[in-house]
């Protein structure tokens, strides 16, 4: 098994940690790259997350880069929520206690499970998040009652690859890709080449949510694990192993 690792610049050392732990070969070529924003020093979304009742973070890179901007621990009376483990790890690094999504649905629709996001009547919420993500979780918080604002405190760009780069992948053997997000799905697809698609399909794709598996398997490949998140823990334990 060789596993090719494609989360932002930074973000794969757990898992190569643990892979180098089991032998196992892998590759490493980053498919997204994660920036801030302007919106980190933007007056008014600070405000908005300073007042608010509740705070929501998406991901990891939404609790990084928000605390590049202010110490979120100052914010005692608010009720911090995190999409997932990793997420909620963050924050606990950040020296927050926060609720978060349960195990068996780490993503948006597991997050409005929780019993304390039902009755939102005049809560102010602030999500934070990267530029254009979903609207499922804003929408529903709405309808519940709530106020919501965003802060889009990061962007996701592509990075420039080397078309060569696919087929040093076929040629180093790949067969297990992991997938944490529908962009590094979407820029994965973009970059392989038609002629090496018999490749892709082959390989065993492992994603982080139900969602994301349905766009993989609307681009053509059908060799596809849902982990039900995207933290480290969940994609070695789809691939049968243990940290």
């Amino acid at each position: 098994m060789n596993i090719l690792l494609t989360r932002p610049e930074g973000r794969n050392q757990s898992m190569i940690e643990i892979l180098s732990q089991h032998r196992i070969s892998y590759t490493v070529t980053p498919l997204l790259q994660v920036q801030a924003t302007n919106n980190t020093q933007h007056k008014t979304a600070i405000a908005h997350f300073k007042n608010a009742d509740i705070v929501i973070f998406i991901s990891t890179n939404a609790v990084l880069f928000s605390a590049k901007s202010i110490a979120l621990n100052t914010c005692t009376s608010t009720q911090f929520y995190a999409v997932g483990d990793a997420t909620f790890n963050a924050l606990q690094a950040q020296g927050i206690t926060a609720f978060k999504a349960p195990s068996g649905c780490q993503q948006t629709e597991g997050l409005l499970t929780l019993n304390e996001l039902q009755d939102l009547s005049d809560k102010k919420i602030v999500i934070v998040r990267g530029v254009g993500g979903r609207e499922t979780l804003a929408e529903t918080l709405t309808q519940r009652g709530g106020k919501v604002n965003y802060w889009e405190t990061y962007q996701r760009v592509y990075p420039a690859i080397d078309d060569a780069i696919p087929y040093q992948w076929r040629d180093a053997k790949v067969d297990t890709i992991i997938i944490t997000s529908g962009e590094i799905l979407h820029s994965l697809n973009k970059l392989v080449p038609k002629e090496l698609f018999a490749w892709l399909r082959a390989c065993h794709i492992i994603v982080p949510s139900s969602r994301v598996k349905e766009q993989a398997l609307a681009y053509g490949l059908n060799k596809v694990t849902n982990a039900k998140a995207a933290n480290s823990k969940a994609m070695l334990s789809a691939l049968g192993l243990s940290i």
